[in-house]
Formats: structure tokens, sequence, C-alpha cells
């Protein structure tokens, strides 16, 4: 073992000695003394190369951890009681070193065992009010902690420093090698460089100093005011997602695969919403209307009593919307310049207030990934950060790439629409199989374009992060808009267009439609567990139609998705229609019409995935369908007088679901005198898909609307959708029969 001291940055012991901190010579300190970030290191590096990337990574969690002011600080909970005490994110970026050595094989053992389990594993709470009330006393000794770091940086420092497999015949790195656990140690650290930032920032104020080495935060002082937000237009694009495998820097394993993806035209924001922005949401008393915010955001802001953003700090009365800005180490003027750090269900209830504030047709959203990707000019793969600020600065600090558009990179990160997902063709990597795989559970979001203190990976143009939507990071947004105006009463669809158009989504309505018993219940499990025997939706509805429709000639099914029930209507119509908003939907239904059977993947466990087959009835009659794309609040006025009309699932997923009722019935109505309206809905409306003041809440309320239809039928159905083997939604929707009244002329 060498005999090396420990890496000269920083005494961390000496913060209750009242000495200052000890800086040395170490990559990355400037001239100033300031800690700075060197760009993030290459799989072609040479030793000297990656000693220095690894130095500076020590020394930046060092350096950040010397802005706790005493023992205490490091075992004060945050005050969410989501995550550990500081002691832990001192010690498990060490830990994972030693770890991850011994599974590549450079090391046999640890060096404390009882440590290394100990802060092996942090917490990743599901709900905001999942409290982890951890046992405090587990907590090792701060001088015990650091102790243990020094003998990791020396174990570490040895194997770069004389591990054969650092000779210039076995490099470069790359992602089959054992050597790529090392650059993988260099970046988990550094995640959790930026992650500590953030559990520091909730601290109180008490617990907390700026660290000498820690660069200038750009305070502007007089708070200059923001040019115009102004929306850019962005037209019909391709892209293509996925970070190389040959790529030579390291990355995790959900940035590689490949995705093509077209992105139907779009406005966006040209700066993120900053905290002058914002403050209009919070004078309004934006935070106060429930019509603003999603059912789980709603139940967030009740539960945690939230009036602000939570690094505003409230000064004088609450009325008086007066507010200073907490930084990571201080509370500062507040820069009404500076992009709003918030969380995702935040910048969603913005999005619906800004909606609203302006009568706007077509709502607000946020980016989706791929929209993320067209604001790229091109020019961000020699992007770095470096840390260039100690904190986020103004919206229009840096100038605008070729777009036009400011801080696509760099300042703060910013919400997306998508959820976290694998990329085509990606797979876990064998050294950390569990960094991602739990987190593709559509309770993450993605967070793109990093902020003022990521660095290495983080700071990539091929980074992907995630979180759940109550979780603050040094997170902003920017606003989006759809270009379609003809989608306009859809489009409060907001992230549905996407999610319903993703291979997943798409997976699950087919084993949902097109699924057998035992392709949906895992045979293994059934042989202890008894899962609900419920009917099939699709089959259901087929079955409610041919049981009251009096006319047999022509059925529309209006939301069709897949198509299961418009082929089971080719038993007794002569003419189906299926219309759905779902391109991806519709192109499917079409290739089971055209060719009888159709492949897909059902999701089993984690990764593990089972290809199973789509069949279609031979005995059926395809001919008789027609699947189009369609608005289901912008038909077409010739579309008109069928015998039967299926809404199944659909109405508590429409902005307007007054307008597609009203189609139903008058001069053009898509139900003809004496027809029939099946509709089944669970009454789960949401305010990311329809305004809060457009919900229906019982069957009188649509039959305010429906004033051309007696009610004839009603029952309660229950399904379920399979998400994996162990994880189903059990939905009990109300299904509800209407038949349109004979003219008087007619009669």
């Amino acid at each position: 073992m060498s005999n090396r001291s420990p890496c000269p940055v920083i005494n961390s012991s000496s913060f209750w000695t009242g000495k200052p901190p000890v800086y040395g010579v170490c990559p990355g300190v400037d001239l100033n003394g300031s800690i700075k970030s060197l760009p993030q290191v290459k799989t072609n590096a040479s030793r000297k190369e990656l000693l220095d990337y690894f130095n500076n990574t020590w020394t930046l969690t060092e350096v950040l951890f010397d802005g706790l002011v005493n023992e205490d600080a490091y075992y004060c909970r945050p005050y969410h009681k989501l995550r550990h005490p500081m002691i832990f994110y001192y010690g498990h970026p060490a830990v994972l070193y030693i770890n991850k050595l011994r599974v590549a094989g450079f090391i046999e053992r640890g060096i404390n065992p009882e440590l290394e389990q100990l802060f092996e594993t942090g917490v990743d709470e599901m709900r905001w009010d999942d409290l982890h009330e951890g046992d405090e006393d587990i907590w090792p000794s701060i001088s015990e902690v650091h102790k243990y770091r020094a003998d990791v940086y020396r174990v570490v420092h040895e194997v770069i420093e004389t591990h054969p497999l650092f000779d210039d015949e076995h490099m470069p790195i790359d992602i089959n090698k054992p050597t790529w656990a090392l650059l993988l140690s260099f970046e988990h650290e550094r995640i959790h460089f930026e992650t500590s930032s953030v559990l520091l920032r909730e601290l109180p104020l008490k617990y907390v100093r700026i660290p000498a080495a820690w660069p200038t935060y750009t305070v502007e002082k007089n708070g200059k005011p923001s040019e115009e937000n102004f929306m850019i237009t962005l037209e019909k694009s391709e892209v293509t997602l996925g970070k190389p495998i040959d790529w030579p820097s390291f990355g995790w394993d959900n940035e590689y695969g490949t995705e093509k993806r077209i992105v139907e035209p779009f406005n966006a924001s040209s700066m993120l919403i900053s905290n002058k922005e914002f403050y209009q949401f919070v004078i309004a008393s934006g935070y106060t209307q429930q019509r603003y915010w999603s059912n789980d955001g709603w139940d967030w802001r009740s539960f945690r009593n939230v009036k602000a953003p939570l690094f505003w700090v409230q000064v004088g009365p609450s009325g008086l919307h007066q507010y200073q800005l907490r930084t990571i180490f201080e509370v500062i003027e507040m820069q009404w310049d500076a992009p709003v750090c918030v969380n995702f269900h935040e910048a969603k209830a913005y999005c619906a207030w800004r909606t609203e504030r302006e009568d706007s047709l077509i709502p607000y959203r946020l980016l989706t990934e791929s929209e993320h990707h067209v604001l790229r000019d091109g020019n961000e793969y020699l992007w770095n950060n470096g840390l260039r600020n100690g904190g986020e600065v103004g919206v229009t600090h840096f100038p605008a790439n070729k777009k036009g558009f400011y801080d696509v990179f760099g300042n703060v990160w910013q919400w997306c629409e998508d959820y976290f997902h694998a990329l085509e063709g990606s797979t876990p990597h064998p050294y950390y199989d569990d960094f991602s795989v739990p987190c593709y559970d559509k309770q993450h979001h993605i967070i793109l374009g990093g902020s003022f203190i990521s660095t290495g990976d983080e700071a990539s143009v091929w980074a992907r992060f995630h979180f759940r939507p109550h979780f603050i990071q040094h997170a902003g947004f920017r606003i989006v808009r759809s270009e379609d105006g003809d989608r306009a009463c859809d489009a409060s669809r907001v992230g549905s267009s996407n999610t319903y158009e993703t291979q997943d989504m798409l997976n699950m309505y087919l084993l949902m439609h097109w699924g057998e018993e035992h392709q949906r219940f895992d045979p293994l499990i059934c042989t202890h567990i008894t899962f609900p025997r419920v009917p099939e939706l699709p089959i259901a509805c087929a079955e409610l139609v041919k049981r009251f429709a009096v006319g047999k000639d022509r059925v529309l099914d209006l939301g069709c998705a897949v198509g299961r029930t418009a082929f089971e209507l080719t038993a007794t119509f002569k003419e189906i229609v299926g219309i759905d908003y779902s391109q991806k939907f519709i192109d499917t239904a079409r290739h089971l019409q055209q060719h009888g059977t159709l492949e897909y993947t059902r999701k089993d466990q984690g990764m593990q995935k089972t290809r199973i087959t789509a069949i279609v009835n031979p005995s059926i009659d395809c001919h008789r369908i027609r699947f189009e794309v369609g608005d289901a609040c912008s038909l077409p006025l010739d579309l008109k007088d069928f015998d039967a009309v299926v809404l199944a699932n659909v109405l508590c997923r429409l902005p307007k679901p007054s307008i597609c009722l009203k189609r139903m019935q008058g001069n053009n109505g898509l139900v003809k005198a004496g027809g029939i309206l099946v509709m089944t809905t669970p009454f789960s409306w949401l305010p990311q898909y329809t305004p809060s003041d457009q919900w229906l809440n019982s069957v009188k309320d649509i039959g305010d609307i429906l004033t051309d239809f007696d009610l004839i039928h009603q029952e309660d159905i229950p399904f379920m959708i399979r998400e994996h083997r162990r994880k189903f939604e059990y939905i009990i929707t109300l299904a509800t029969v209407w038949k349109r009244r004979l003219s008087s002329i007619e009669t």
C-alpha cells in the first residue's frame, strides 16, 4: 500500500477547532483559491489525467462539506425527513469507490465492512409524505468517517497509480472493461456533490457557512428587469436521442440506446421562467387555487402548506409578499432575474395558471425530452459548466444560442413532461444494475440541461436525470405550447400526446386489448395468489353495444385505442369506424387489420420482458373497419348518423368534455335518432387534462348535456391494466347507455 497522505486539499476536521480549512495544490483550484471543476475525463486519459480528475472530484466534496459549521450540522435531519442526515452523504461516495472497485476485481476486500454496509444505500421515498424516521444512533462520528475517507483516498490513488490495467496498452477505457468502474465512481461522487448541495440549501442557516474555496455567486444588486420572455416557434423536425456507445467519456446506462423521434411544431419561451415571472403566480394566489394543480400536486402542497417556492424566504407578514433568496450557504436579496427553482408540481401549476390568465386556447406545458433536443443549436458538445458560479444567475446572464434560447444548458435543470424511461436498446450495466432501472416506474420525471453546480457527466449534453415530482433540486422550467391550433381542444392533455405515443404505453394497451388471461396474470404467482377476475373492458363495451343497439348498420368507436372493441363489433355491424387521437395506436390497429398478428413486448419485472403476439380471430371480417386519427373534440361535421357510438374511458381525458358530448346530438349528431351512446368513465379527472371547472361528477351532470337522450342502462364494470407481473391498476368504470329520442318528424 502506498504511503501517500490523504489528498492535501482540506482538513475537514478543522471545523470544530475554529481553525480555517487548509487548501493545498489540487487540480481545479484557481489562483484566487476557488474550486473549479475539470472537464469530464476522457476514456483515453493518462494516469496523470485520471489522478487529476480524481483529486478534483474528491476536493469538490470536501469543499462543499466545509460549508457545515459544526458536528450538529452533520446529524441534523432535513426538514422533510425524506433523506438521511448529511453524515450519510459524506461517507456514501467513498463507500461506493470501494464497493465498485471490489466488484470490478481491483481490490479483494473492503476497509471497514460495517461502514461499507451502513453507507451503501440511500433513501428513495415513494411520496412526499413517506417520512423516513431513521435511527439517529446508527451514525458514526465525524472523525471516524473522515478517517475512512482518508483511507479510501489512499486506496483509489494507489489503484490509479499502479494497477496494470491503466497501462497504455490496456487503454482506452470502455464500457466492457473493469476500468469502467473507476469512471463510474468519479461520476457517482459528482452526482452527490450536486444533490448534497441541495440538502445544504435546505438546512437552517445556523448550520452552514460559505466555504473559503467556494466560487463567487454573481449577485445583481439592482435586480435588473428581464427582457421580454418571448416565445420562439420551432418547425417540425426529427431528433435522435441516445449517446453513441463509442463516445469517449463515461455515460450512465440510461444515456445509451437510440431513438429517432418526429417532433411536431411547437413554441417555447426563449428564457427560463424567472423569479420575477413566477412572483405573479404567487401574488395571484396560485398556491391556494386547487384548479391549477394535479391531484397529487395539490395533496403535496396542502401537506406541506406551501405558499411560495422553497428557496424564497418570507420577509414580514405573508400578505406583503416580500421575499429574499436562500442560496446554498446564505440568504441574499431576491434575485428577480434568476430562474425560479421549483418542483414539477409547481411548474405544472404555473402552466395552468398562465393558460387561464392569457385565456389561451392552446395550454402551456413543459418541454418534452425531444423538444429540449430541438432547442439545441449543435454547439453544446464542448459545453462544460466548470462550476463558474456559486449559484443560479440571471436568465440572460449568458448569451442566447443560435436559435435564440438562453440557458439550454447550465443554469438550472429543466423539468420535462416525460416520465423517465429507458431508450430503445439500452441495458443496465452489471457494475450498477440498479442505478436507473428502479426509476423506470412512471413515478420519476426527466430533468435535462444541468445546473450551475453540475459537473462531469452531469454537465454533458448526454445527461438524462430524474426525480419524483415533489422533489426539490436546482431545477426550473421554461414554458411550451403546441403549434398545431387545430388540436387546441385536445392540447390540454399535457404530455398525453407524448405519453400515449410511447412504446411502453402501446405495449400496455396491446396486452389489455389482446392479451390472454395467462399472459396478463403470472401463472407462478397464480399458484398462491388469487387475482380478481374482471371483465375485459374492450369486449364488455362491445357486448353492451350489441345488447342495446337497434340499428346494425354503422357504429363509431371513438377513442378506439388499439382496436379490440372495433374488431368485436364486426360480427354485428356492417360498417365500423375507429377513431383515436394517438397516431401510434391507429397505426397498430391498422397493422392488426391488415396482417392479423402483431408481436409486442410485455414488461415482466425490472428489465425483464417477454415477447408475445396479439392475434386477431381469423373469422373476423376486417374489411368492415376503417381506422382514423381524430380529435374527439373536433370531428368533421360530415361524420354523423351512427346507430351506435362507443366512448370508452375517454371523457375524463378531454379538456372540454361537454364539446364531445354535445357533438352526439343536434343536426349533425354522431348518434342518429333512435341510436345509442355507450359510454364508460371512471371519473378520474386530472387538472393536467381537464380544467376543474369542466369536470362532470355525476350521471346527472352528463344527462344535463345530453338533452336529446334518455338513460336506459347503467352498471359498474371493474377492469385491470397490468404494468408488470406484480403491479396492476384496478379501476371501476361506470358504464351508461343512452338512447337518442326520435324526432317528432320521425315519430
